[in-house]
């Protein structure tokens, strides 16, 4: 079977696990707001900031580092399991230690504070299947990563009903993550051993001291990643209160819903751009020129799409307690596209072993927009938060733009015409909706026929990528 039919079906099945994944993850999170309320959504909103914040410290950038050595070299599957399992059992009981003291330094009150901590074991028992489905990713088996995916979104969904049905509270949603997550670690382990490896379980320091030293560019990248990303909610539950943060989180749930489908992308391309690095230089500037230009035919029309519609739509899925987020979601809905372009850059130069020039960019956003919201939040609460996130993202696009200019990777100056081809399509549909004045669910049927006109019309796909699809059809 060809690489590029390779590709194709392990894009299918995080396909499809990603459209499951995303459609379960809309419904609870629609259900947990409205069961909640502004108050207590901000509550799990900061514990769910908080808590990937602090798993930047479990992680240590193992996690990506494995994946990349085993995609290279599959017989290390059991020698880094065995020896990376135990590490990061090792490094949960420290972080629920340092956790619970960050928390009560914080103020946080009791009901926050054990959220929180459940929310510290939840991103526990993601890091391990984390580290499970990176071997799965390594080995080509992203059939088992999908499953594992679809049976935590169910798992998850379920809780959720007899949460709510039985008005358990706040807490018992809390649990409910963290145990999906458990399923899902004992899901992944098993195949693991079945389909896969059997780990060799050994405590060696100096392994994990390689690992972690090597590993290093990788977690400075997730943290500053992960600040970038968690900072505003955090700020605003401190600067702004609960209320607030429930607001802005409400429209960042939904942007999160579309980012759902970036992982897919990430999850097939990264072992093969690793790959592809020692063995085909051509190959990995062609990968990385047509993931630009896919995920931005995708991505584009659902940008000016939810800008255009986000108040109807933020009122159809919370209620009109959550109205006021109608606003901070035409803002925030901008770093999606911004988000694509960089997360296909940052894996290209992370497969290429360039992943200290993205920890360089990643630290300079995440000091930029720390700065930004100290700025914005106190006199604009949600509304500068949105804005400090859609100006570090474009901060983070010029910067990756730069890097990959300097590399051999850099696509030739055809892809410009193809990004304006795909942008002027996407425009073209919004000022027609726009003009109009179609309601939402219309508007979305005639955007979709406008946009794929458009599109081909455009001549925006060439003779690569019909070739492309051929390849995956015959």
């Amino acid at each position: 079977m060809s690489e590029v039919k390779n590709l194709f079906k392990n894009s299918s099945w995080m396909m499809i696990s990603q459209v499951i994944t995303s459609i379960c993850a809309f419904v609870w999170t629609i259900l947990i707001a409205r069961y909640l309320g502004a108050s207590d959504f901000g509550i799990m909103s900061f514990a769910i900031s908080f808590s990937t914040m602090i798993n930047i410290f479990l992680d240590l950038g193992i996690g990506t580092y494995a994946t990349r050595n085993i995609s290279r070299k599959n017989k290390l599957a059991s020698e880094y399991l065995g020896k990376l399992i135990p590490l990061k059992i090792l490094l949960t009981f420290l972080i629920l230690f340092i956790s619970l003291i960050i928390l009560i330094l914080m103020g946080k009150n009791y009901l926050s504070t054990i959220i929180t901590l459940i929310f510290v074991l939840e991103i526990a028992f993601m890091s391990f299947s984390g580290l499970l489905q990176g071997v799965f990713q390594a080995f080509g088996k992203i059939k088992y990563q999908a499953i594992g995916n679809i049976i935590y979104s169910f798992m998850l969904l379920i809780f959720v009903f007899i949460t709510i049905y039985f008005k358990l509270g706040l807490i018992f949603i809390a649990c409910s993550y963290a145990l999906s997550f458990l399923i899902l670690f004992i899901y992944s382990y098993k195949k693991t051993l079945k389909n896969i490896t059997v780990p060799k379980f050994k405590i060696d320091y100096n392994f994990c001291k390689k690992a972690v030293k090597l590993s290093i560019p990788f977690a400075l990248t997730g943290f500053f990643y992960t600040i970038y990303f968690s900072i505003d909610t955090v700020m605003l539950s401190y600067l702004s209160g609960d209320y607030a943060t429930g607001i802005y989180n409400a429209s960042y749930k939904i942007i999160n819903v579309l980012t759902t489908f970036f992982p897919v992308y990430q999850a097939v391309v990264f072992p093969l751009m690793s790959k592809l690095f020692e063995g085909s230089e051509d190959l990995l500037k062609l990968s990385y020129s047509k993931s630009v230009k896919y995920l931005l035919i995708i991505i584009m029309p659902i940008t000016l799409g939810i800008s255009l519609y986000a108040t109807p739509l933020v009122t159809l899925i919370y209620g009109s307690e959550y109205l006021m987020s109608g606003p901070v979601m035409q803002v925030l809905v901008w770093t999606v596209g911004f988000l694509f372009v960089n997360g296909a850059a940052s894996t290209l130069l992370n497969a290429s072993n360039k992943e200290v020039s993205v920890t360089k960019i990643y630290c300079v956003a995440a000091l930029f927009n720390v700065c930004l919201n100290l700025v914005l939040i106190p006199s604009y609460s949600y509304h500068g938060a949105a804005l400090a996130t859609v100006l570090s993202e474009i901060l983070i696009c010029i910067l990756m733009v730069y890097v990959v200019r300097n590399t051999p990777y850099c696509p030739d100056k055809s892809i410009f015409k193809d990004i304006f081809k795909i942008i002027l399509a996407s425009v073209v549909m919004f000022v027609v909706l726009d003009f109009t004045g179609l309601n939402m669910w219309f508007g979305i049927i005639v955007g979709i026929i406008i946009y794929s006109v458009c599109i081909l019309g455009f001549k925006t796909l060439d003779n690569e990528d019909k070739a492309l699809v051929h390849d995956i059809i015959k």
